[in-house]
């Protein structure tokens, strides 16, 4: 029994995802309709980020994505992307003992090398300091692109082949998930996407081939547990085919098949 499936029980009997992606999106339009600054919307956001982290660890969910700063990000404003580094960096140091405490583990996906290097060093710090948990990782995407993680996984096959100890012909499906940034995390069963917007803006391309998609009208900073629990009431609902069909279909298609006709 899987730790979603034992939650099942406190939530209604639903079933949870075993793995969460979010893209947070909206920031910047929650501020804008009230007046503030760009900033006061990622100020605003890091609650969202918070009670989600922790009503996520405590259903018992064994991952969380969160699209938290993608490579097309960095076209941004630069005073924008200054403060963002700076909130990110405050954002790790403050949650290391709530993390610690929610027995959370976090790790990261993405191009770091381009992240300022105080904020580097603290990231990693934090990974260490809780790499020994073993309740829910929490996967930051920073400076995280779908195609660049790809194109990252494919240089490295490409350098495995031209020194020998790879065959083309063995490279399968299982050789490229082996060399994207998390092989560890288990595909998303949900995206959650906010603020209204139906697209995925280069997130996981290779990881969400089969997961669910959950679009909300809220902002990010509107997002709440409330929410959370809303679109799990909908994945609860959705029956997931991967390419198939489920067995009660099956049967029915079976009953409905035209019988061959009699030879004369």
């Amino acid at each position: 029994m899987t730790r979603g499936q034992a939650e099942a029980g406190r939530t209604g009997g639903k079933t949870l995802p075993r793995s969460l992606a979010i893209i947070m999106d909206g920031n910047g339009r929650w501020a804008r309709s009230r007046g503030f600054m760009r900033v006061r919307g990622h100020e605003a956001g890091v609650r969202a980020v918070r009670e989600t982290v922790t009503e996520c660890a405590r259903l018992g969910l064994e991952a969380l994505t969160l699209y938290a700063f993608s490579e097309e990000n960095w076209k941004r404003p630069p005073e924008e992307i200054r403060f963002l580094m700076r909130m990110l960096k405050k954002f790790l140091v403050k949650e290391r003992g709530t993390l610690t405490k929610n027995n959370v583990r976090l790790t990261h996906a993405g191009r770091i090398h381009r992240l300022p290097q105080d904020v580097l060093e603290v990231l990693r710090e934090t990974e260490e300091r809780t790499r020994d948990n073993d309740g829910l990782t929490l996967c930051l995407a920073l400076s995280y692109g779908g195609r660049q993680e790809l194109v990252d996984a494919m240089r490295a096959l490409a350098v495995e082949v031209a020194e020998g100890s790879l065959k083309p012909q063995d490279i399968d499906e299982q050789s490229i998930r082996s060399r994207l940034y998390c092989p560890e995390i288990p595909d998303p069963d949900l995206v959650i996407r906010t603020a209204s917007e139906f697209r995925i803006s280069n997130f996981l391309l290779w990881q969400i081939s089969y997961s669910e998609i959950y679009v909300t009208p809220l902002r990010w900073p509107e997002f709440d547990k409330e929410e959370l629990h809303a679109a799990f009431a909908d994945y609860a609902g959705r029956v997931r085919r991967f390419g198939g069909i489920p067995q009660d279909e099956r049967e029915v298609a079976s009953v409905a098949a035209p019988k061959d006709e009699p030879k004369p």
